[in-house]
This record gives structure tokens, sequence and C-alpha cells, in this order.
């Protein structure tokens, strides 16, 4: 909390929001991310009393988005709505155009969606163990190939940290987003692939598509009987996708409050929770300094990560 000598501090959350906020998302309408700003947006605007506006800004994997805000006044009114390639891009962009350390800081973590790793109804896959085992070296039969949503996404790196963690000889076949890779997955013009639980999950219904393994650390209340990689065999492994808000560095921190506050009242709604849920979102809440340490500790990770693979982009 301020100190009762920081007037300034004290008058920005007691007077805040005075004009509407912006939340900047970095992928374009109608993808999960999207779909979730746009439901806490409509909460956020009823219970602040100003127009909440979502602006797509895509572009660059989240990069053009994110300069955007980093270069906003950092007075509360303009946010960045992101994923965990947030903490992916800094390993794999040369140049952002901005310091993820520096520029920006976390205001609140509000939901996970794991990845899934999914094959065709067809395929003869029916565990996480019988899809390693065929890719281990058998004589004669080629290693499976695996489909992500596109190079250096959390899907791609899922399934980078499976394969060296259990040291299968998988191919990985970038997809230009989900959408693609389940196509040809349903075909069965791929035996595998790591795409978002929330957009396999009709699939998966209609009984196209088997599901073998989520990457979260506990099982998702989405596929409550889909076991977690680390279940089969596989212990400390787990890559669940976060999804949070983040506002330029220098915002008053009596303001940052006052949102993660707001935002962390709406999330701990049921009706909230449901209607995420149906997209593929699990609902949680954070302090605004554990998500901002949540982001530094995935950065350092998935920068090890892709050192390791060499994957650069620019």
């Amino acid at each position: 909390m301020p100190d009762s000598d920081q007037p300034g501090l004290d008058s920005a959350a007691a007077d805040y929001p005075i004009h509407p906020i912006s939340l900047v998302v970095t992928f374009p309408p109608g993808g999960g991310t999207d779909l979730l700003a746009r439901r806490l947006a409509a909460s956020l605007e009823e219970d602040l009393g100003q127009p909440v506006v979502v602006l797509n800004r895509a572009g660059a994997s989240g990069n053009i988005g994110a300069q955007s805000v980093a270069r906003a006044k950092p007075d509360g009114y303009t946010l960045l709505v992101v994923n965990s390639s947030y903490a992916i891009n800094p390993g794999v962009y040369g140049n952002l155009g901005f310091s993820p350390q520096t520029d920006l800081t976390g205001v609140i973590n509000v939901a996970f969606v794991p990845s899934v790793l999914v094959t065709a109804a067809s395929s003869p896959w029916h565990s996480l163990d019988q899809a390693l085992k065929g890719g281990r070296g058998t004589p004669g039969v080629p290693a499976p190939a695996y489909a992500s949503c596109g190079n250096g996404t959390p899907q791609h790196l899922a399934g980078e940290m499976l394969v060296r963690r259990a040291e299968a000889a998988w191919l990985h076949v970038p997809y230009r987003g989900c959408g693609p890779a389940l196509t040809d997955l349903v075909a069965g013009n791929i035996g595998l692939g790591f795409v978002t639980a929330s957009s396999a999950l009709p699939f998966l219904r209609a009984g196209t598509l088997r599901a073998l393994a989520v990457t979260s650390p506990q099982r998702s209340p989405l596929l409550p009987e889909v076991p977690t990689v680390a279940e089969q065999g596989l212990a400390g492994y787990e890559l669940d996708q976060w999804h949070g808000l983040l506002a330029p560095t220098g915002t008053p921190p009596a303001v940052i409050e006052r949102l993660n506050m707001a935002i962390a009242t709406i999330m701990r709604r049921p009706d909230m929770a449901r209607s995420l849920l149906d997209l593929g979102y699990k609902t949680t809440t954070s302090s605004a300094s554990d998500f901002q340490k949540l982001i530094q500790q995935d950065i350092a990770r998935f920068s090890r990560l892709t050192r390791e693979m060499g994957l650069k982009v620019d």
C-alpha cells in the first residue's frame, strides 16, 4: 500500500478511472485471447464505471502490440493482454523493440489453458507411451511427425520439451495456427499434434480426435479424463499457458492494485469461471508481483530451451 506521504498515488487510486481504458490484445479478433479479453472488458466496464475498449494489434507474434503498450503513458489507461508467447519471444526474436524485463510490468494472471497432445481417432496410439515407443527408432518404422500451431508457439515448446525429456525421435512440423494443424490431424495427414485444449475440444467431443495427454501440471477441468504428461512417466513436466494483463512500467502502484483487485473480483465469479471454461480456460488470480515473477521465470526457462533448440525467428 502507498505510504500516507505519497498523496499522488493515493489520489490516483481514489480517482481512477476517470476516462476509458484500452485493453490491447496482441492477436487478431476471434481467437481465444481476444474472446477472453472481451468478456473481461465487459465485466470490468460495469465494475469500474468507464468504457473498456479492446484493441487488436496483432503481428510479429505479439511484439507489435507489446511495443505500443510499452510506449504508452504509464497511467493505467492502456493495458496489454498477453499469453505465454510473451515469455517465449525474448528467446526467439533478436530485437523485440521493447524490453519485457524493464518496459512492462505484471498486473494480474487471469487464466490458464493447457495444450493437449492429440491424434486421429483412427490412429494406432491410445496412450502417450505407445506414441513415444513409435519414436524410439524401431527398425523399419519411420519416426512420427507432430504438428504444432507454429514455430516458437507454446505448443511447439511443449512438443520440444516432451521430445527432449523422453528422448523421442519425433519430427516437428509447424503450421500457421492451430486451425490448419487440426485439419490435417483429423484427416490423418500427420500423426500427432500439440494444440490448445480449447481448439481441440470440438474434435474430441465429435470423436474425430483422441487426446493422449495434457501439458498442465494437473488434469484440465475441460478434459478431466485425459492424464497429464507428468502422470505418464515424465514427472515435473508442465507447460500451462497463462493469460494475463500488463501495464507500462511506471504505472502508479496504487492504480495497479486497484486494477488487480477489480479484475480478481471478476475472475472469482462463478459465472465468469463457467463462461471461460466453455472457451477452455481455467480462471485464476494472482498478485501483481507474483505474476511478474512468473513472467520472468518463464522468460528464463523458455530462453534456455530456445537457445538449446537453436530457434530464431529473426
